[in-house]
């Protein structure tokens, strides 16, 4: 009954090399969805092998999870994992297990609700600042829902949720010029149609829940960060590298991110120079062939912690 560890050693192996073998690449600020997808899939896996764990090692300390787990499996195929008589380690390892997953579902559903109250708050503040008319936006579709504030700081923001919002400020509309203006819209909206939110909430919930596993927490320092180039992306695609860094420029000059003594944004908007720097000074693109390479590989990942749990059973069948 050796499968349960070598998963857990797997998982061990995968949550502690692949973000430092991520961190020395030189792609991801090239590639950024390409970047969040390969640490989607390391996050799936490190999580898969906990879970295949759980499960393998649950059988193999009680007969009724083994019945049901290899109900419809046929003859000697649960014989090929040796489950009988694994030990009284076999229940602790299972327990442990599922407490774990009782913890990341406990951070996640704290996490939700805190982006809930969060996002209740700051449409309480909308209705305060910008009340609705009668009949006002009902008839627009969810992505075309604009609100302007009156304020002097330019800003711009999409406010995710039920009745969706994209929210700018007059000294954003002041500041923006044309085309400017028409680039900050499409990265809000980047941001919103690739749900951008609900890979912030993942990441938030792992790495709150377990602070020392090296690849939740390198999952949430990075997807800040690769969210805002892909969004850059896809609004320079539309409207010019040029046309948009100089749009995060105006929205972000007064805010000493830019100059000498320039420090990192503490929010979401991430290293608003480097960013604005790799529009002015972008590296080539990757392959087609290198980038289905990446993606193919990154498939492997999750796969192989399927393949080392349905092993033993594809042995006996053969």
């Amino acid at each position: 009954m050796t499968v349960p560890f070598v998963l857990l050693v797997l998982g061990a192996v995968a949550a502690a090399t692949a973000p430092r073998l991520l961190a020395r690449a030189d792609w991801p600020d090239r590639e950024p969805v390409l970047a969040l997808w390969v640490w989607q899939c390391v996050v799936a896996a490190v999580l898969l092998c906990c879970v295949l764990a759980m499960a393998l090692s649950a059988a193999a300390a009680w007969a009724a999870v083994r019945g049901n787990l290899f109900a419809f499996a046929p003859r000697g195929v649960a014989d090929a994992y040796g489950l009988p008589g694994a030990g009284p380690w076999a229940g602790a390892l299972a327990v442990l297990l599922a407490c774990g997953g009782a913890w990341t579902a406990a951070m996640l559903t704290r996490e939700v609700r805190a982006a809930r109250a969060r996002q209740r708050k700051r449409r309480t503040d909308l209705l305060v600042r910008a009340p609705r008319l009668p009949g006002e936006g009902l008839e627009l579709a969810p992505d075309e829902r604009l609100v302007v504030l009156e304020g002097d700081r330019p800003d711009a923001w999409w406010l995710a949720g039920p009745r969706p919002r994209l929210v700018i400020t007059t000294g954003a509309l002041r500041r923006l010029k044309g085309r400017q203006l028409d680039a900050v819209l499409a990265h809000e909206l980047g941001h919103a149609r690739a749900r951008h939110d609900v890979l912030l909430h993942c990441a938030g919930a792992l790495a709150a829940g377990f602070p020392q596993v090296p690849v939740f927490a390198g999952f949430r320092d990075q997807v800040h960060r690769l969210i805002e180039l892909a969004a850059d992306d896809i609004a320079s695609r539309r409207f010019g590298r040029l046309t948009t860094a100089l749009a995060l420029v105006e929205l972000n000059e007064d805010r000493g991110v830019f100059g000498p003594c320039a420090t990192p944004l503490d929010d979401d908007s991430g290293h608003v120079s480097g960013r604005v720097n790799r529009l002015l000074d972008p590296a080539p693109r990757l392959s087609r062939v290198r980038r289905v390479r990446l993606t193919a590989l990154s498939l492997l990942v999750p796969a192989i912690p399927l393949l080392v749990a349905f092993g033993p059973g594809l042995t006996a069948l053969a």
